[in-house]
């Protein structure tokens, strides 16, 4: 009989296409994004996947002394396992996202393993009052908007990835971003295994629903087998993120939750924290009898070099 793996549960904490505007409870300075890792981690967070913001303006930042304070903050409040967004923001250059991997070699980063439509511009008709003047711009000019990763890209990333040890984060969206993460594979790129995450219910991507989720894991299986990676799901959106979510728990797979992808912790309730939405996932998973793994189980199942050998 199949024994399932403890569950890996990270927690993105702030990201960068949440807006400020759509809640007052995004963490925006590196004291709040240090104090929501922790709760996320106390809550039961193996991994925090981690983007940094303008403390005065709550804009996506690639400056990389806000991104010291914060990783580091983070680090002297718990073991958590640091997961480094390179995936940035609008606007943000190649050079300016990949920037954090040689300066910090934290234990895991993000890696999007595709170009593609990244649509946020149906939200300018939702919110009516806009906290910063810069997000009704940045939400309105992403219907115009592509988000870049070129073969030429992913091949810088996956090279400085591979050179600092740092364990990529294989991000697809749709099957295109498996294909293309087949491709690194095959040319020796990346190493296996791989741990990837499905990406689903961005505009411009697969949508979120366990048919997406289902047919990508079957074509991972396909392409690598089942001993050469290990993987994980986003549901961006409610009630999403909570549905693929117990999808994956009971596919043996593992899950993202946290405001980077979903504010509400049920219909039309704003969660307060991140640490509400790991718990929600944690009594998800207690219903489906999957055993929660600790950062230092996760570490062990990823292969990840360990927090002493980071550079923050």
């Amino acid at each position: 009989m199949f024994r399932m793996p403890k569950l890996i549960i990270t927690c993105a904490l702030t990201g960068s296409a949440t807006a400020p505007s759509q809640t007052p409870y995004l963490p925006i300075t590196p004291d709040q994004i240090a104090d929501e890792a922790y709760k996320a981690y106390e809550a039961g967070a193996a991994i925090v996947h981690v983007h940094v913001r303008d403390p005065e303006m709550g804009m996506p930042t690639a400056d990389l002394n806000i991104w010291r304070e914060t990783l580091t903050k983070i680090k002297e409040k718990c073991d958590v396992v640091i997961c480094v967004s390179t995936g940035g923001g609008a606007g943000m250059t190649a050079e300016e996202r990949i920037a954090t991997v040689p300066e910090f070699e934290p234990e895991m980063c993000s890696f999007n393993m595709g170009s593609m439509n990244f649509g946020m511009f149906p939200l300018a008709e939702r919110i009516k009052e806009w906290k910063f003047p810069w997000e009704k711009a940045m939400v309105e000019m992403s219907k115009d908007f592509v988000f870049k990763n070129t073969f030429a890209d992913l091949e810088v990333f996956a090279k400085t990835m591979m050179d600092h040890n740092v364990k990529p984060e294989c991000e697809v969206y749709c099957s295109s971003g498996l294909y293309n993460m087949g491709f690194l594979v095959r040319t020796g790129q990346l190493s296996l295994p791989v741990h990837i995450q499905y990406v689903l219910g961005v505009l411009g991507g697969a949508y979120s629903t366990p048919y997406e989720l289902m047919n990508l894991q079957t074509e991972t299986h396909r392409m690598l087998g089942s001993e050469n990676y290990t993987w994980s799901v986003i549901g961006i959106g409610y009630p999403a993120e909570f549905r693929l979510g117990a999808v994956a728990m009971t596919m043996g797979g593992h899950v993202r939750v946290g405001l980077e992808d979903n504010i509400f912790v049920k219909r039309r309730v704003l969660a307060k924290s991140n640490a509400e939405l790991v718990k929600k996932a944690r009594e998800i998973a207690e219903y489906l009898d999957r055993e929660i793994a600790t950062p230092d189980e996760a570490r062990q199942m990823l292969s990840l070099k360990g927090g002493d050998k980071v550079k923050f």
